[in-house]
């Protein structure tokens, strides 16, 4: 027995002491880790694949924030500090095949030509384009001081098309009755339902947009390429051109592959002192100033919905565009003493307009805080992405911003007739008044439907009011450019419905000049929410503590990446399985 005691002591000692040295060893190894910095290189080349599908904006939560990916935004952001860095020469662009957004195109372009100031280069390289997204992927890369394009491809840059898929015919066919009702004619979302091609006001905003698009395209590519807009309409719209045709026409500079481009954009920046950087990658060397004024930047993406966006699971997709988190972000904003002001960056085609108005509301409470708020519109803000955005200091579009659409629609879809097609029946029991059937399967009753258009019809009020208050117009300026119509930002300038031009970076300008901070100084930004690190993404999505996560992060220097790598995921979906988080666990299969 005392045999036994002292072999188990002996076993516990050297236990205690290998969780200590290896403790002490995990310890110095983090703070290696912690106290390392890789050498900024003398010659920089960044690079940017335009084919990519980036976010607007960076998740904050959840298993898309392990990532650390950042947003079209955040490339926005780098871009601008790395003008200041002496280290970088240039930047490679592989164009885009297909599109590359419109909008996106040109908030881009303007990057791009800022970045060209600073006395940077850009080559942009395609491997041949293809129209069917209209001209965004050539207006991405058009102010490029160099355009290679590979041999035996074609450059199609076409004009702006919309197609709409109207539905009318088929409910008849099947004897559905869509009672959906907008508020006003221009408001045509609904037409998918109600109509079987387009109204008249649905033509003509069509139709506005698209010749706003297609000539702010023009324009800049015209620009751009030192053609005349006349001369390069008609070439575009002439159909595809091959590359040789291409280089003729001068829409490109040269012809080439993928490296060679590459290599030419490596000699520019240094020859074999340049090295290439992915533009997500990269990390200023500006020095920290703890001390610059801070600008606070929500994001608000998707479609806006309700509450906190439902599903707590991290094998979900989060809503970009919760109200109670969007809502929450620009309080948490205002609430920040050193926060000076605030950008609200809105990428949304609306949503729910009981979550709008929240977002409203704390968008009101910013401004009686101090906090000044401007608007940057991405791709669109139409709709309740508008409603969000009315009541801003400023309100700041691109050209191409899809933008407006005040308005609103509701109702249902009287299903009882399809039914009765294959034999199935209804009967009702209903208390509490006639409304208490109005959402069953049958028709809206006369009065049934009056209350529903009612009730839309205080809501397409109360919209109109916010957005005169917010823009200083009267109930009847708003109505006569509301009514439903969508508006490029172009356009929306026009009606008074957007305070200027310009980009997410001349947000921030704008931001800085509301708040007095004066033009020459670079203030921090801090995103809101808060974007947690991959370790608390860790802890967020598997729990994980963020202690736990940075010592296995260490330990794996020891006992190899890839093992631990496999460990780590493993645990992760053994508990996500056994807290119901995933319905089952399969073998993994790895590439060698």
């Amino acid at each position: 027995m005392k045999t036994f005691l002292l072999s188990m002591a002996g076993a516990f000692t050297a236990m205690i002491l290998f969780i200590f040295v290896s403790f002490v060893g995990l310890m110095l190894l983090i703070m290696a880790a912690a106290g390392s910095k890789p050498p900024h290189p003398a010659n920089i080349v960044l690079t940017m694949d335009l084919n990519a599908q980036y976010p607007d904006q960076a998740p904050a939560t959840g298993l898309a924030a392990l990532s650390g990916a950042p947003g079209f935004v955040d490339l926005l952001v780098k871009l601008k500090s790395a003008e200041s860095d002496k280290s970088v020469k240039g930047i490679y662009l592989r164009g885009a095949d297909y599109g590359f957004g419109t909008s996106r195109a040109e908030e881009l372009r303007e990057a791009l030509k800022s970045f060209q100031a600073s006395g940077k280069f850009v080559i942009a390289h395609s491997q041949g384009m293809f129209g069917a997204s209209g001209p965004s992927a050539y207006h991405s890369i058009s102010t490029a001081d160099e355009i290679w394009m590979q041999p035996g491809t074609d450059l199609m840059v076409t004009g702006v098309t919309f197609e709409t898929e109207f539905l009318k015919g088929l409910f008849d066919k099947i004897d559905l009755q869509p009672q959906i009702y907008p508020f006003y004619e221009y408001k045509n979302a609904p037409n998918s339902y109600n109509e079987t091609g387009y109204t008249e006001p649905h033509r003509e905003a069509m139709e506005a947009l698209a010749n706003s698009i297609w000539s702010t395209a023009l324009d800049e590519i015209a620009e751009d390429r030192d053609i005349g807009a006349g001369q390069l309409r008609t070439i575009l719209e002439s159909g595809p051109k091959p590359a040789a045709e291409a280089l003729e026409l001068k829409l490109v500079d040269k012809l080439g592959w993928p490296e060679d481009a590459e290599e030419a954009a490596k000699e520019r920046g240094g020859g074999d002192k340049a090295e290439l950087i992915d533009l997500a990658s990269y990390v200023s060397p500006a020095k920290y100033n703890s001390k610059a004024p801070l600008i606070a930047v929500v994001g608000g993406e998707g479609a806006i919905v309700t509450g906190g966006g439902g599903s707590d699971s991290p094998f979900s997709s989060p809503p970009g565009f919760a109200s109670d988190v969007v809502a929450r972000a620009i309080l948490d904003a205002a609430e920040d003493e050193d926060v000076k002001a605030i950008v609200f960056r809105v990428d949304s085609p609306g949503g729910s307009p009981t979550a709008s108005d929240q977002i409203w509301r704390a968008v009101e409470r910013a401004k009686e805080a101090g906090k000044p708020v401007v608007v940057s519109m991405g791709s669109m803000a139409a709709s309740g992405g508008y409603y969000v955005s009315t009541g801003a200091d400023a309100i700041m579009a691109n050209r191409a911003t899809l933008t407006g659409s005040i308005g609103i629609f509701g109702g249902k879809m009287a299903l009882d007739g399809t039914f009765n097609k294959i034999g199935v029946t209804f009967d009702t029991v209903s208390v509490g008044g006639e409304f208490a059937s109005a959402w069953g399967t049958g028709a809206f009753t006369p009065s049934q439907e009056a209350e529903v258009k009612a009730s839309l019809k205080r809501g397409y009020d109360r919209f109109l009011q916010l957005v005169g208050e917010g823009r200083g117009m009267t109930y009847d300026q708003v109505h006569e450019v509301a009514r439903g119509r969508v508006w490029t930002g172009e356009d929306a300038l026009k009606v008074g419905l957007v305070d200027e031009i310009g980009t997410f970076m001349d947000a921030i300008e704008k931001a800085k000049s509301l708040a007095g901070i004066e033009a020459d100084v670079t203030p921090r930004l801090a995103f809101y929410p808060y974007r947690k690190s991959g370790f608390e993404a860790l802890e967020d999505v598997f729990g994980v503590s963020a202690e736990t996560a940075r010592a296995m992060s260490a330990l794996s220097a020891m006992v190899g990446d890839e093992r631990t790598q496999t460990l780590l995921e493993e645990l992760s979906a053994v508990d996500a399985m056994n807290s119901g988080q995933a319905m089952a666990v399969g073998p993994r299969i790895r590439e060698r």
